[in-house]
């Protein structure tokens, strides 16, 4: 094959996976401004997410972080209840929804209506769903097509993004 020809083709396959991923940047920016635009009460500075949360809870939720697998009890939760989020108190997952997906992280077959955003993720190079909470923009984990009936999905949460407020 042709030298130029070569090179033409692998500097565009590049730039076309440029475009692809400074389009979903841009798109997932918009998305979580358009969210968070009718209520500026989430808009917290850096000191100010910080004096709210535990170190842990806003490296995940701030900062998207991991925590470390089977490091959280709401791993084994399984009264009746919502799981909201640990920042603002958003209502994300139905208990009735989550089930032991092994992974080590809380995870969940559904979330409920308007509760969170997604946006594609590129950390590891392999593009991923990553969800964060609607109202205050919260890391909250990433959402994949091997979970359970009835829909297919594994909303895998970190555990210090959520809390859990039993049925009473």
């Amino acid at each position: 094959m042709n030298r130029n020809f070569l090179l033409s083709s692998r500097r565009s396959f590049l730039m076309g996976l440029v475009s692809i991923f400074l389009s979903s940047f841009t798109r997932a920016k918009k998305v979580f401004a358009a969210s968070k635009a009718g209520d500026s009460s989430w808009e917290l500075t850096k000191e100010e997410w910080k004096q709210r949360l535990s170190s842990e809870a806003y490296q995940v939720l701030r900062e998207e972080g991991t925590e470390r697998p089977f490091s959280s009890q709401l791993n084994n939760e399984k009264r009746k209840g919502i799981f909201a989020c640990a920042a603002c108190n958003l209502p994300l997952f139905d208990s009735s929804k989550k089930f032991d997906s092994g992974t080590g992280w809380p995870s969940f077959f559904e979330a409920l209506p308007n509760s969170i955003e997604t946006k594609t993720d590129f950390k590891l190079i392999v593009p991923r769903t990553e969800y964060h909470c609607k109202r205050c923009g919260g890391h909250q984990g990433h959402v994949f097509n091997d979970g359970p009936r009835p829909t297919g999905k594994r909303y895998c949460n970190n555990g210090v993004a959520l809390v859990f407020k039993a049925d009473t």
